[in-house]
């Protein structure tokens, strides 16, 4: 509270201007007190019906004082409670997540859960720093966010941190219901997660296809199917396995890939090969079903599609009986990798709409692989241009 007394004309002045500033002098005509103060940006004027200057100062005084309370009242009725990181991924799990594809939907909840358990609900999302990013890839490095204890790989670290990082950006461009943003900011903006210098990318060869696919019906009719589709689709198996039959379209040959099973969330048709095409019609042989009935249903639950598990076992299983080599990579994905360097002479918007990838350059720096033979037979027909042209010279 601050109060001074003006020169000249006789007046007193309480509060601080703007917010509860109260100035008292006498009226010239009649020599009552009058008091006055602003109120909703309008100057109001009132007479205090007493001479007593002591009096009226202690007055100011005392409307000041009530006049910052009720300033102070207000203002915490309108400032809006910080963001914690419970309510921010509550938010965000109620309104973008349920948009995201069913793996990305599980993913979405495992890894908040984890940031939770690790930075801590009522943790303001508003004061994460750099040593709080520092601090959580040293502990994830060492096994110790998340339930099983082990540790993650850089990869696996950059995932985490990718996912924290949209989070907060979504926040920083979303309102809540008074306009008001979520977060100003987003405050790790800018920092950069760990990469793997040389992930493993493990690209699976024809002859090594072709060992799998001799073996494959051995193991189970559901793998061998899955195994071409992979082939000649290029798609997950996480897609391939929850295809239902009202997704085929044995008439004009093409396979619906529904976008909640995509880790795009990219709902798109491709047609179908003639291998494809038959071993669909193997399916539909060992399995009837018409409708949104699985292409490959559970072993136990003709109502379900293959679990991942099951399909990961009979890989390994598959591996076994075809004597190839145990290989840390190896596995339905290398099919991806394949599939994409066998088409690599494909236009990469073509290739890109085959195998349902949303950008070229995912597809350029993590899945094409020129083999050995391409790159002689590049490096052949390059040095015939070039003979050529010097004979003509």
């Amino acid at each position: 509270m601050m109060a001074r007394t003006k020169k000249g004309r006789r007046s007193y002045s309480a509060g601080e201007w703007g917010r509860n500033r109260v100035r008292v002098f006498p009226d010239p005509r009649t020599g009552m007190i009058q008091v006055q103060w602003l109120e909703d940006g309008r100057r109001l004027t009132r007479s205090l019906r007493h001479r007593d200057w002591d009096r009226a100062k202690r007055q100011a005084d005392k409307i000041a004082a009530g006049l910052a309370e009720a300033v102070a009242a207000k203002a915490a009725e309108t400032e809006p409670e910080p963001l914690t990181l419970g309510t921010l991924f509550e938010i965000y799990g109620e309104e973008v997540t349920p948009t995201k594809a069913k793996g990305t939907r599980r993913y979405d909840r495992r890894a908040m859960g984890m940031f939770l358990r690790f930075f801590g609900k009522r943790r303001k999302a508003a004061t994460l720093s750099q040593r709080d990013w520092d601090r959580f890839i040293r502990a994830r490095r060492a096994g110790r966010t998340g339930r099983s204890g082990k540790p993650a790989a850089d990869r696996t670290i950059q995932q985490d941190l990718k996912l924290l990082l949209a989070i907060l950006n979504w926040a920083a461009k979303s309102r809540d219901e008074e306009g008001r943003l979520l977060l100003e900011s987003n405050p790790l903006r800018g920092l950069r997660a760990p990469s793997e210098k040389n992930p493993t990318r493990v690209l699976l060869t024809q002859a090594e296809y072709e060992a799998l696919l001799r073996v494959a019906g051995e193991v189970d009719w559901r793998f061998r199917v899955a195994l071409v589709l992979a082939h000649e689709t290029g798609h997950r198996i996480g897609s391939i396995r929850q295809l239902r039959w009202s997704d085929i379209d044995m008439d004009v040959r093409t396979i619906r890939w529904r976008g909640e099973h995509e880790k795009t969330g990219y709902g798109h048709r491709t047609p179908m090969t003639a291998m494809a095409r038959a071993v669909l019609n193997e399916a539909r042989r060992h399995n009837p079903g018409i409708g949104d009935a699985p292409v490959m249903p559970a072993p136990k639950d003709p109502f379900s599609p293959m679990s991942r598990s099951l399909a990961r076992d009979w890989w390994k299983k598959a591996e076994k009986r075809a004597s190839l080599d145990p290989e840390h990579g190896r596995g339905w994905h290398s099919l991806r990798r394949k599939f994409a360097s066998d088409l690599m002479d494909l236009p990469l918007k073509v290739l890109c709409e085959l195998g349902g990838w949303k950008t070229a350059q995912t597809v350029l720096q993590c899945y094409q692989r020129p083999d050995e033979d391409r790159l002689r037979k590049a490096l052949e027909e390059y040095r015939g241009v070039v003979s050529g042209s010097n004979l003509h010279t």
